[in-house]
């Protein structure tokens, strides 16, 4: 695995895009027919983007070398998600290179080149956007470089029709070159405006289960880069003391002790608290410790999670800002035979991502360099720039791996780099240094001053009449806004209503008759963000111990009673039959066991988990088995901004739509499944059942507008009072309130 130095981003922006402003890249782009925004060189930059050693890139993405190396110009963030060895497939496949001589590089920030095409152009790395919005430009990028080594090999043997291409060897008439050996001929040619892609039906790679990770090597051999691994002359580490409390502020600081420490270099005053500066992690460690500080605490916001939950549960009487409306729910309510209410209270959640936040800041010379895991570097690098007092210009961002963000890294206030900027900054001040500084994080630092999963409360009220049917369905949910915590974000949040808190409650698969819901967003002191899957975190939870407990209360099976709803949404109800089938539901469990079931829709996913657990001596849940149903559909759309900017629409559907069943047993077992099923579709125009789901949300919402359908889900189940056995598919840190029943 390698990683960009500074000096190699400069030279990889002056040869793939120096000189290019933003109109001329667009219309570049969509002249010659990538429309996902894959920038392809003239001939003259072509060759100007040769490096030293002869070097083939054809576009922003890829480079070949003479010595047959190819190399992905990586523009999504890897934090062990596995987007790197996701794109290199992507690109191996189009390419017919061989994949085990194709490495990554991680793209500078720089969203003109790079930019999330699902985020409006943003270079950032969320909501599992990453192949979703580089799928098709892998392909396009890896088919039109595979094209121009065809056409070269073709100028020295013959028609390209007799030549073929594997493995990063092009062969014909008895002839055979590597793709080194062609680059340099390559490189001379005219990029073609529409280079052919490969038909699915004949991948090598892509969905073949001969691919390994191409980032765990240097992970496991310590060859890899995080952030505390980088080496630059005269790093210092610094710490920082925080507030002891959200929304406290310092008054004052003795560091005579500190001071002291051998190894302190310096202890600095910034916006965030007190830094404390070392030649290295402990002395800077030691040194916090015997700080003197004085905190005003006027501005602290609640420390009781207890008081929230009250304030939040009597919010949920009140009117909200309303999600959707239904002029008949509170007529089915009071024609009810029976009803169900029900209250969840749902903690604030850390991120808790394996590798502490930290950031590298060198401020010198008239310019600011960092280096860390920027997942956003389109909202890193503005904030970074304003911290510094320098122009955007003057900043680069130098992108590394990640050890986890869970949506940690993604945030708006960009604050690990920030603060180290501000350490950089206030340490040139006093005393004139320019030494490069890493703000490094504890584990204990990363807890309790972080930003988190906001904490909610939701409260349901939900009508059945005699035939143990649904009449009407009330819902609240009550959390900070995660969109409206920024001003970036803020525009997201319609009419009091944030998307990103009722996804999962609504829109929703199952049929339900006189919906509603409301919500409030209540401002607190502790700063709330984007916690992995999003809203679906604590609403697939609520939502499927809903079905739980309304099946129990009217004597039906949890699956039968779920499917009851799910007549509009065929392929939800697909799942969730597909996994009790494979799961022996229906069948007498061994003594002692019982069987959960949870079936959610995000991410344009669809998942269904049946999980075979028991009790143990020690009170607590053991999971002997997991059976999960998957099918997965994502279409991709190619019409961007750049098809626009050239004067032109073109749409390129690729849908994909794998449906997989795999049954796991507890560690320990030996007992192996294999998949059940995997259909792959190339060609159809879309996927009707998330249009179909979108629709019935928006009829549902009537007046209260168009309801996008996004986010992620965990969906679980917990053992709550009354289940009669059926047990978790998860045991959960949420707090369940007993039902109220009339």
């Amino acid at each position: 695995m390698k990683f960009l130095d500074s000096d190699t981003l400069a030279r990889e922006l002056r040869t793939l895009g120096g000189g290019l402003d933003r109109r001329s890249f667009l219309k570049s782009a969509g002249a010659a027919g990538l429309v996902m925004g894959v920038y392809l060189a003239s001939p003259g930059r072509a060759r100007a983007a040769q490096t030293a050693d002869t070097q083939f890139a054809p576009n922003a993405f890829v480079r070949i070398g003479p010595d047959d190396t190819v190399t992905l110009i990586v523009k999504h963030h890897e934090m062990g998600q596995g987007v790197t060895t996701g794109l290199t497939t992507i690109l191996a496949e189009e390419l017919d290179a061989d994949l085990a001589r194709v490495q990554a590089e991680y793209a500078p920030a720089n969203a003109k080149l790079y930019g999330n095409l699902n985020m409006g152009g943003m270079q950032g790395t969320g909501g599992s956007t990453a192949i979703a919005n580089s799928w098709m430009q892998m392909r396009h990028a890896g088919a039109t470089a595979r094209a121009m080594l065809v056409e070269a090999a073709a100028k020295r043997w013959g028609p390209a029709k007799q030549i073929t291409v594997s493995k990063g060897v092009v062969s014909g008439g008895g002839n055979s070159a590597t793709f080194g050996e062609l680059a340099e001929d390559a490189a001379t040619l005219q990029p073609p405006k529409n280079a052919p892609l490969k038909d699915p039906s004949k991948f090598v790679y892509v969905g073949k289960r001969n691919t390994h990770r191409l980032d765990s090597p240097a992970k496991c051999n310590g060859t890899a880069t995080y952030t505390i691994d980088v080496k630059l002359p005269g790093l210092l580490t610094a710490v920082i003391a925080r507030p002891p409390a959200f929304g406290a502020g310092l008054k004052s600081f003795d560091a005579a002790e500190a001071l002291k420490v051998s190894g302190v270099v310096d202890v600095v005053k910034i916006p965030e608290g007190v830094a404390v500066v070392a030649k290295s992690m402990w002395p800077a460690l030691k040194a916090r410790k015997l700080l003197k500080l004085e905190w005003d605490r006027s501005g602290a916001g609640p420390v009781s999670s207890e008081a929230l939950y009250e304030e939040y549960e009597a919010m949920t009487d009140q009117a909200g800002a309303v999600v959707v409306a239904s002029d008949k729910t509170q007529s089915g309510l009071d024609g009810a035979e029976t009803t169900l209410e029900a209250v969840y209270r749902l903690p604030y959640l850390a991120h808790a991502s394996m590798e502490p936040m930290n950031c590298v800041a060198w401020l010198h010379d008239g310019k600011l360099e960092t280096w860390g895991g920027h997942q956003f570097p389109s909202m890193d690098l503005p904030k970074a720039a304003e911290a510094s007092g320098l122009k955007p210009e003057q900043v680069s961002l130098n992108p590394l791996i990640s050890g986890g963000s869970f949506g940690r890294r993604a945030n708006a206030w960009a604050d690990f780099t920030v603060e180290a900027v501000n350490v950089a900054k206030a340490m040139k001040q006093k005393s004139g240094s320019e030494a490069p500084i890493r703000v490094q994080w504890s584990r204990e630092d990363d807890m309790q001053g972080g930003l988190y999963r906001p904490l909610y409360v939701h409260k349901a009220k939900i009508g059945l009449d005699g035939e143990g049917a649904i009449t009407a369905w009330q819902h609240s949910i009550v959390g900070q806004s995660i969109m409206g915590a920024t001003d970036i974000m803020a525009g997201n949040v319609k009419n009091g209503v944030d998307e990103s808190t009722s996804e999962g409650v609504e829109p929703t698969p199952y049929a339900i008759p006189a919906f509603s819901v409301t919500m409030h967003s209540p401002k607190q002191a502790v700063r709330p963000l984007w916690w992995r899957s999003v809203g679906n975190t604590h609403t697939g939870f609520v939502m499927e111990t809903l079905m739980d407990e309304l099946a129990e209360k009217t004597g039906r099976d949890p699956v039968e009673f779920r499917l009851a709803l799910l007549d509009e949404a065929p392929r939800m109800a697909g799942v969730l039959k597909l996994a009790a089938e494979k799961s022996g539901w229906g069948n007498k469990p061994k003594a002692g066991r019982a069987l959960g079931v949870a079936v959610h829709f995000s991410f344009d996913s669809y998942v269904a988990h049946v999980a075979e657990v028991s009790i143990g001596k020690d009170g607590l849940p053991r999971v002997h088995r997991l059976t999960v149903a998957a099918d997965r559909c994502q279409q991709f759309v190619a019409a961007t901004e750049a098809t626009r900017a050239a004067g032109g629409e073109h749409h390129d559907r690729e849908a994909i739509r794998p449906v997989h069943v795999a049954r796991r047993s507890a560690p320990g077992s030996r007992a192996r499944f294999p998949a059940a099923s995997n259909r792959r579709s190339a060609d159809r125009p879309g996927c009707a059942d998330v249009r179909a789901v979108r629709e019935l949300a928006r009829r549902r919402a009537g007046a209260a507008g168009a309801v996008r359908t996004c986010g992620g889900c965990r969906a679980h189940r917990c053992r709550t009072p009354g289940n009669r056995g059926r047990a978790s598919a998860r045991r959960g840190r949420y707090r369940r309130r007993a039902s109220v029943c009339r």
